[in-house]
């Protein structure tokens, strides 16, 4: 089966668990949770099997709505938009595969993005349908991504994001900041905000740490090398912007921009990995051959 075969270019179904809700039917309760996605399209995905259960029975729009059960849907895009720029493959092995992501392509499906995204095109690549990404890069954001290539050996990468062993260095252009004294470390709450997928620094305990440092030094934008300590959604972004010194091309920080900078990258890279691998215990450092231009 060759990599532009169809069935590997398909992405995999997304699964969900009916929450509670009193919804008369299947239909009324997805229409009701995918307020963006239209009737008739929910109505078009089960006239063609497209909504199933776990086991992979079609499901009919007028059954009942039961709290509890799993079911596996289809997600697809009419006339999604082509992202015309193309991901690298920096390292694979028989347990990791390390991409570097360019701006504007999404990780997973999500929005308006099926095919065009990150893993879809990896899947395509390898023809590996067991690739997991084991962690996230927002949209707009460059730069490394790890993958896990196999089950058996998931959870133990998978511990090295929640127990925070494994170090990750970014570069971002941002305006100068020549009264603030460098390195310095912003520790603050981050919890979600207005709209929903803003985040905002409120009074509290933080959760939230990230260390920055200055590459370079010269003229109205400086180059800044920034250590997310934790990892918070959007956290280098709202560092940067609560400093004075929002990321070039930021359409969320610290203002929500109507219209944003649909051709402008965001200039965020996700430059650095640096772990203990927890097979080998070897000392393992990936970087990004991608990087920031004004």
């Amino acid at each position: 089966m060759s990599p532009s075969d169809p069935i590997l270019a398909a992405p995999a179904p997304s699964r969900l668990q009916l929450p509670p809700g009193d919804w008369p039917s299947l239909l009324e309760g997805l229409c009701a949770r995918f307020p963006r996605i239209d009737r008739a399209q929910w109505a078009d995905r089960f006239a063609r099997g497209r909504v199933q259960d776990a086991q992979g029975r079609a499901l009919a729009p007028d059954q009942a709505w039961q709290v509890g059960l799993e079911i596996v849907y289809f997600r697809e895009v009419a006339d999604e938009p082509v992202i015309p720029f193309a991901e690298a493959i920096v390292h694979q092995d028989a347990d990791l595969l390390v991409a570097d992501k360019p701006h504007f392509l999404p990780v997973t499906p999500a929005g308006g993005y099926v095919r065009e995204t990150l893993l879809a095109r990896l899947v395509a690549r390898t023809g590996n349908r067991d690739l997991v990404p084991l962690h996230r890069l927002d949209r707009l954001t460059a730069g490394l991504v790890l993958f896990s290539t196999r089950p058996d050996s998931r959870d133990a990468y998978q511990r090295l994001f929640r127990e925070r062993r494994i170090e990750k260095v970014y570069e971002a252009l941002a305006p100068a900041l020549p009264p603030l004294a460098f390195p310095l470390e912003r520790h603050t709450r981050l919890v979600p905000g207005e709209p929903f997928f803003r985040m905002a620094e409120v009074p509290g305990e933080p959760n939230a740490r990230t260390r920055i440092e200055v590459i370079e030094a010269a003229g109205p934008v400086w180059r800044y090398r920034l250590y997310p300590v934790t990892g918070r959604k959007h956290q280098l972004r709202v560092h940067m912007a609560a400093l004075g010194a929002p990321i070039l091309g930021d359409d969320l920080y610290p203002d929500l921009l109507a219209d944003g900078p649909a051709d402008t990258p965001l200039q965020l890279l996700a430059k650095e990995l640096t772990f203990d691998d927890p097979l080998s215990g070897q000392r393992r450092t990936f970087t990004s051959g991608l990087s920031l231009h004004l």
